[in-house]
C-alpha cells in the first residue's frame, strides 16, 4: 500500500498527535497520505465525507476508538477501501494498535504488504410506516430498538422471513452482526460470534421473561420487528433514527455492502478477545 487516508477523531486524547506522527512517517517512506478530521454529523455524510477521499486511496486509517472506525465505515462503505484502526479510546475490538512501536510496526506492515484483509457483513434496515418506507440506514455493529426516554417496558412482535417467531416484553431489542456481537449485544448477555462468520444475533434487552434468550439466525434471513407501543426509537450503530409509532415495522436484512478490515497477521480475533477479557 502506498496511498493512505487518515480519519481522526479530535475528541480523543492524543488523536491529533497520532495523526501528525502517521502522516510524517508515511510521507518519509515515500507514501501519499491525506487526512480528515471527523466533525459534527451532517445529513449528507454524517461524520466523514466520501467526496473528500482521494481517488486511488488504498487504505483508510482511523484514529480514535471502535466508534470512530464504525462511523467512518458506515459513511464510506460504498468505496470498498480497507480500514485499519489506531486505538485512542477504551476497549478496542476493531482497532489494531495503540501507539509507540506498535504503531510504527503497523505502518511498516501496511507499506510492505504484510497483512491480510477480512470482510465483515453489515446490516441494512428500513422503517415501514403505513406500508411505505420512511427511513433506511446501514449498520456494521447493530440495529437497536429501545425506549426513547420513559422507564417502561416495550412490547415487540418478531417475524423471521414473514413467519411469527415470538412476542417480547423488554427494554429493547438488538439485532447484531458478528462484528457487533462484542458490543451492545455482549453487554446485554448475548453470545460472542467469530467476526468472519455470516449470521445475525437477536438479543432482548432486559427481557421481562425468564425464558428469553438470544437467537442466532442466518445471514440471509429477514427480521421484522413490529412495535406495539409509543415511546420507542430505532438506532443504527448508535445513531438515532426517527421515533417509532405503534404498528411501525423495522425490517432488517444483510446489506450488500461490507466493511473490509486490515488484519495484521500476528493479531488474531481470539488473541484480541483474550486480552480484552483479561483487562489487558
Amino acid at each position: 500500500m502506498r496511498a493512505f487516508y487518515i480519519v481522526a477523531n479530535p475528541d480523543k486524547a492524543g488523536a491529533m498527535e497520532a495523526e501528525r506522527e502517521i502522516r510524517e512517517y508515511l510521507t518519509q517512506k515515500g507514501a501519499v497520505c491525506a487526512a480528515f478530521r471527523m466533525g459534527r454529523p451532517e445529513p449528507k455524510c454524517r461524520y466523514t465525507d466520501p467526496d473528500q477521499v482521494p481517488e486511488g486511496t488504498e487504505c483508510i486509517i482511523t484514529i480514535g476508538g471502535d466508534g470512530t472506525l464504525i462511523q467512518a465505515a458506515r459513511d464510506l462503505a460504498g468505496l470498498g477501501i480497507p480500514f485499519v484502526g489506531v486505538n485512542r479510546g477504551h476497549l478496542g475490538y476493531l482497532t489494531q494498535v495503540s501507539g509507540g512501536q506498535e504503531l510504527k510496526d503497523m505502518l511498516n506492515a501496511l507499506l510492505e504488504g504484510r497483512f491480510c484483509l477480512e470482510s465483515r457483513m453489515m446490516l441494512e434496515g428500513q422503517m415501514i410506516r403505513g406500508g411505505r418506507s420512511v427511513y433506511q440506514d446501514i449498520a456494521l455493529n447493530e440495529v437497536v430498538i429501545s425506549r426513547r426516554d420513559t422507564l417502561k417496558a416495550l412490547h415487540f412482535r418478531i417475524m423471521v422471513n414473514g413467519q411469527f417467531l415470538n412476542r417480547y416484553t423488554a427494554d429493547g431489542m438488538i439485532i447484531a452482526t458478528p462484528t457487533g456481537s462484542t458490543a451492545y449485544n455482549l453487554s446485554a448477555g448475548g453470545p460472542i460470534v467469530a467476526p468472519e462468520t455470516r449470521m445475525m444475533v437477536l438479543t432482548p434487552i432486559c427481557s421481562h421473561s425468564l425464558n428469553a434468550r438470544s437467537i442466532v439466525l442466518g445471514a440471509e434471513d429477514e427480521i421484522t420487528v413490529v412495535v406495539e407501543d409509543e415511546g420507542s426509537m430505532a438506532s443504527f450503530d448508535g445513531n438515532p433514527a426517527d421515533s417509532l409509532c405503534p404498528g411501525d415495522q423495522i425490517v432488517i436484512r444483510r446489506s450488500p455492502l461490507e466493511t473490509v478490515l486490515v488484519q495484521l497477521r500476528k493479531i488474531s480475533f481470539l488473541q484480541n478477545l483474550s486480552s480484552k477479557m483479561a483487562g489487558v
